[in-house]
């Protein structure tokens, strides 16, 4: 140890920084002043969401090594686990929860219905609908999200999960190889989801919190799209995965990157993109979906009927309340 200067006592030490964390560091830099930083293109934030995903799964893979350490499956969730979009299904519980106004849900209820109908992603109406979601829990505790999330996907998901994908899912875990969901929708949820399907684990859209408060804006972007494939690239690289011998199952066409990432692929319900892309290169595809095509015209006109009537009762129930 250095002596003290002649003359004087011991300056105090200053302790070394603590290692800082993906979302911390993002409230931080958001919270800087002095000049106004460059903002991030599209793959930094794509990079960032990644890595603040693979981050948050860091609790969820503590388990046991495995059986077969370097092999593992990787989901998509929205109508590939399950039934429509996991995001409007907790928008609509914390809408009864008084989270947010009856005009907020129901534009929540159209990009539902589109999805439902056309049976393809929009990515403007995906970042749209998602991004306003993670927004209106700005002020609401982690805590408080994370009981929530528990009672709504008892209310509103668990029936809706595709008893197909789910089979798929215990064949990994059977195998000894660890399995975890990669979605678009908040950490929390997909915590939820991942953890009553007895998966490892799940990365997700990581909102912005600081002392446990969520601040309304997201670490990163989304995670969606290429976010997936940089999330799942984080992971492999701490958990010493061989993506040549992993498995990723989703149904959309935007989850190219991800499909294209490992060596097992697999179309689950897919878009008309995915299925044309999954023939082109010789990848499984699963349809859980029953009648599909046969049923098309009616379900364009029995979903927009659905919608509307869905939009009168909701605004009902707000009034008579």
């Amino acid at each position: 140890m250095d002596a003290p200067p002649p003359g004087g006592p011991e300056a105090p030490r200053t302790p070394p920084p603590a290692r800082e964390a993906p979302q911390a560091r993002a409230a931080r830099q958001s919270r800087s002043g002095g000049a106004r930083p460059r903002p991030p293109d599209l793959r930094q934030r794509s990079r960032l969401a990644g890595e603040a995903a693979a981050a948050a799964a860091e609790v969820e893979s503590a388990l046991d090594v495995p059986p077969d350490p370097t092999a593992a499956a990787f989901f998509d969730v929205d109508n590939t686990v399950m039934q429509g979009a996991s995001i409007f299904h907790l928008a609509r519980g914390l809408h009864r929860r008084e989270f947010f106004t009856t005009r907020e849900i129901l534009g929540a209820a159209w990009k539902q219905a589109y999805f439902r109908v056309v049976g393809v992603e929009d990515p403007a109406h995906v970042a749209e609908a998602r991004a306003s979601a993670l927004s209106f829990i700005a002020g609401h505790t982690v805590a408080e999200l994370e009981e929530l999330a528990e009672e709504i996907f008892d209310e509103a998901m668990a029936h809706r999960i595709w008893p197909g994908t789910r089979a798929m899912a215990q064949l990994h875990l059977d195998r000894g190889q660890r399995v975890w969901l990669v979605t678009a929708a908040p950490i929390e949820i997909a915590q939820v989801i991942a953890r009553r399907l007895g998966l490892t684990g799940a990365m997700g859209t990581v909102a912005e919190h600081v002392d446990g408060v969520y601040t309304g804006r997201l670490v990163g972007d989304m995670l969606h799209g290429p976010a997936k494939a940089e999330a799942v690239t984080a992971l492999a690289a701490r958990e010493s995965l061989d993506l040549a011998r992993c498995s990723a199952y989703s149904d959309s066409a935007n989850d190219l990157p991800l499909l294209e990432l490992v060596g097992d692929p697999c179309a689950v319900n897919p878009d008309a993109r995915l299925r044309a892309a999954a023939r082109e290169r010789g990848w499984r595809v699963r349809d859980y979906r029953t009648a599909r095509k046969a049923a098309r015209a009616g379900l364009v006109v029995g979903g927009a009927a659905g919608a509307v009537a869905g939009a009168v009762a909701a605004g009902a129930a707000v009034r008579r309340r």
